[in-house]
């Protein structure tokens, strides 16, 4: 993974200093809040519904174990809410509707599609500790908020995939520490996203993103960049449109220049609802790809090509990616028992994923299971995930876009003694692609953007499909939920999407159908079709149910889901659905409260 250089290392700490200026300025009185909030938003800290939320950033997904450990040592002692407080949230949550979800926790940090991680409860007046804390191990949530290029992501596989052109890491690298802080690019429009992948496989969801960036090579061998601009999910979900079937790598961040300079300068700025860069590239269409274009090419000849990026340049950040030391061959190996055998047996088909090197394997611990939100670990289970990695995968994890965490360096022959440690962990579960392996955003429990809660739903569908032979029987099944239409769930690329919605004041969710973030399995990427009129949070379990039910009774053999929809279309999936209806359903107490104390943050999701 990347070696922070001396220049990195003070760079972090400057900004972490920085932030206690500002902080203590606030709360001194001699910052103002309206002030001091654009400091803060930059910085990661947002105000949530009951408290400050931080955003970690996390480029392109990696974690070494003492980064881990740091994580744990957050969560262990600063998300600590004031016992009013959580109470507070905590009798709130019981009044509301029919599901109930697994009690409120603090301590513990949370995985996101973005590869960030986030904190739900650290007090603000602790914040700048906590930036202190960060800096310490190379970590900061610099960009992860505010209308700016936000955490560069990338493929959980990078450098690692049988499939891959060439490694993305060095460009992401490249582009994170061209974007950071960029003068121009400071205050655009709206938040600005990419995302790059190196492998044949698009493993990044590029096309749902502002910029997707893809390595390909020319017919003459020659490496370069497949570009696509306007993606996006939100209230306007759009695939985008590529604009450069081949950029040579050399000249990606002059291109990046144009593309955001171009959108820097057209780009709505009346209507947060239109700001995104996918709105005026649907609007405009040919006429701004040439105007890109235009501009590229005024980088180039007038300009002199300033972020051409050089050989030497590739190199010193590409050498920064030392490869790792890994860990020493096993002395011995204990058999995997009989009784283990059926289970041990299923991990390595869902958890276990081949390496370029084949001698090494990359194992997803899955932090999806039973009793947790989807992507949460503990403080313990963080500090555990640093002992696995040190055990085993060269002290290093990756969070993944499903919001699970990944050790990339597994030797083969260790796999055994690595189930056996991520089981006794609760890490081990099979699930990896099925149904419960669900992407969930925080939802109305925390976010104050949110319409509806996404927790009680997703613990509703995991507590109903704890059987490992039904889940085996349906097979591959993207599950997403989203909270609000901000659409952190990413639920319009779910082959089944779920959209908490507000209708008078009350919880109710939209189910679609058909999604795809656009892996091989699912097809190109595209945003599924919603079924029919809202459902109340108790129908929901049942809708999913009769969903799955229609499936099983249509498909052919061992047909996927999203097979089998494609094939028959909507129409048995939207019945089935609306038929799960339940008569009468009460409306229950289900108005999400705001607690009083705090100017929440808006549209800065």
């Amino acid at each position: 993974m990347y070696q922070y250089t001396d220049f990195d290392r003070q760079f972090v700490k400057n900004r972490a200093a920085q932030y206690r200026d500002q902080l203590e300025r606030n709360l001194a009185g001699t910052l103002g809040d309206a002030e001091f909030r654009p400091l803060r938003l930059q910085n990661g800290w947002y105000i949530q519904r009951y408290a400050p939320m931080l955003r970690v950033s996390v480029p392109y997904g990696e974690l070494s174990s003492p980064q881990l450990r740091v994580l744990a040592k957050i969560a262990r002692e600063y998300d600590q809410p004031a016992a009013e407080l959580f109470e507070q949230a905590q009798h709130t949550q019981d009044q509301l509707g029919a599901l109930k979800a697994p009690r409120l926790k603090h301590g513990y940090g949370h995985f996101t599609t973005r590869l960030n991680v986030q904190y739900n409860w650290i007090p603000l007046t602790k914040s700048a500790d906590v930036m202190d804390l960060l800096a310490s191990a190379n970590m900061h949530g610099i960009q992860t908020s505010g209308n700016c290029i936000r955490n560069i992501a990338s493929d959980a596989l990078a450098g690692i995939a049988v499939d891959e052109v060439a490694d993305p890491r060095p460009f992401c690298e490249i582009i994170r520490q061209w974007g950071t802080l960029h003068p121009e690019f400071a205050f655009l429009p709206r938040k600005f996203k990419i995302s790059v992948t190196g492998g044949a496989e698009d493993r990044a969801a590029i096309a749902w993103y502002d910029v997707g960036l893809q390595l390909v090579r020319s017919a003459q061998g020659e490496l370069g960049f497949r570009v696509r601009v306007g993606g996006g999910m939100g209230r306007t979900p759009l695939i985008s449109t590529v604009v450069r079937e081949f950029l040579p790598w050399n000249q990606i961040l002059n291109y990046l220049e144009a593309v955001i300079r171009v959108y820097n300068g057209y780009g709505r700025r009346d209507n947060v609802w239109k700001a995104r860069i996918k709105i005026l590239v649907k609007a405009e269409g040919q006429r701004y790809i040439d105007q890109v274009e235009a501009e590229y090419q005024q980088i180039l000849e007038l300009d002199g090509a300033p972020h051409t990026i050089t050989q030497a340049e590739f190199d010193r950040v590409n050498a920064c990616f030392v490869p790792p030391v890994l860990n020493a061959p096993a002395a011995a190996v204990e058999p995997i028992t009989a009784a283990e055998e059926p289970e041990y047996a299923r991990w390595l088909v869902r958890n276990v994923t081949a390496h370029r090197n084949p001698a090494l394997r990359a194992v997803t611990l899955s932090f999806k299971r039973l009793g947790y939100a989807p992507g949460d670990a503990t403080d313990d289970q963080l500090d555990a995930a640093a002992d696995l990695a040190d055990r085993f995968s060269a002290s290093e994890a990756r969070v993944t876009h499903e919001q699970n965490l990944l050790l990339p360096w597994v030797r083969a022959e260790q796999l055994p003694a690595l189930w056996r440690a991520a089981k006794a962990l609760g890490l081990a579960r099979a699930n990896i692609g099925l149904l419960t392996d669900m992407i969930s955003c925080p939802g109305g429990d925390f976010c104050s953007l949110a319409n509806a809660r996404s927790i009680p739903i997703a613990a509703a569908i995991t507590e109903r499909y704890q059987d490992m032979d039904e889940l085996f029987d349906l097979g591959d099944i993207d599950l997403h939920i989203s909270g609000c239409i901000n659409s952190c769930g990413h639920h319009h690329s779910g082959h089944i999407g779920i959209l908490g919605v507000d209708k008078d004041g009350r919880e109710w969710y939209q189910v679609s159908l058909g999604g795809s973030d656009g892996t091989n399995l699912s097809g190109p990427a595209t945003p599924g079709k919603v079924v029919g009129p809202s459902f109340g949070a108790a129908e929901i379990p049942g809708v999913v149910e009769a969903i799955l039910n229609t499936y099983r009774a249509q498909r052919i053999g061992q047909e996927y889901f999203i097979d089998t929809l494609k094939r028959v279309g909507h129409e048995p999936f939207k019945a089935a659905a609306n038929a799960a209806r339940i008569p009468d359903l009460p409306p229950g107490e289900d108005v999400l409260h705001n607690p009083p104390g705090y100017a929440r943050d808006t549209q800065e999701a």
